[in-house]
């Protein structure tokens, strides 16, 4: 295993900043990050976050929630909410999913994650999905932006979090279905759960093979 250095990771989250600061190079002062947790789930609500860092703020390890362990993301959560400008997040849940599509109903909870915000960004930065934000806010799309974006990743640890604490809920109120390890996607141990159990009142009956099912 590579050995961490403090000298290179503060390197390394330094360009993390690089769309925050070609947006302040533009003029723009308070740039948002938004990211979402759950969206190919199977089950639940997604969770969005929106999340306004300091310039320059070092976050040890900061990275897209993904690549980092339950243990680092826990860690980075404290840290991010403690010290951001602002921060939200929001649920978007199974009925709102099902009825608009999760493509749609991931922009409204992108909307209402930055909406939220005690404190209002002048530029968000979104991880892939282009938002048309109330009243003309500036915007900037980008592809993997959870591992390019300083603000976007803090965004994605804060949804994820907040997303796998709730599965640790859903595993006890549902048990059989593996939430606690599978977070509601596909796995070969979920799919064979809804075969032997059916869907349980929070999977999604928008989605295959839970739709299929009914």
């Amino acid at each position: 295993m590579k050995k961490f250095s403090a000298d290179v990771d503060r390197e390394r989250v330094q360009k993390l900043y690089k769309y925050e600061d070609d947006a302040r190079a533009k003029g723009f002062k308070l740039i948002a990050g938004v990211d979402e947790a759950g969206r190919g789930s199977l089950v639940g609500s997604v969770l969005v976050a929106a999340v306004i860092l300091p310039d320059d703020l070092y976050l040890e390890r900061l990275d897209d929630s993904k690549k980092l362990s339950a243990k680092v993301r826990e860690e980075l959560y404290d840290k991010i909410t403690a010290a951001a400008i602002s921060w939200n997040v929001v649920r978007v849940e199974v009925k709102e999913i099902d009825t608009l599509n999760i493509y749609q109903a991931t922009l409204q909870g992108m909307k209402r994650a930055v909406e939220g915000l005690d404190v209002r960004p002048d530029f968000v930065l979104t991880d892939a999905m282009h938002v048309d934000f109330d009243g003309g806010l500036a915007t900037r799309s980008i592809i993997h932006g959870d591992a390019l974006s300083a603000s976007i990743a803090a965004a994605s640890i804060i949804a994820k979090v907040t997303r796998d604490r709730l599965c640790d809920k859903w595993a006890l109120t549902y048990p059989g279905y593996g939430f606690e390890h599978n977070r509601g996607y596909g796995t070969a141990e979920h799919l064979a759960a809804i075969e032997r159990l059916g869907a349980s009142p929070i999977h999604r009956r928008s989605f295959n093979p839970v739709k299929s099912m009914q």
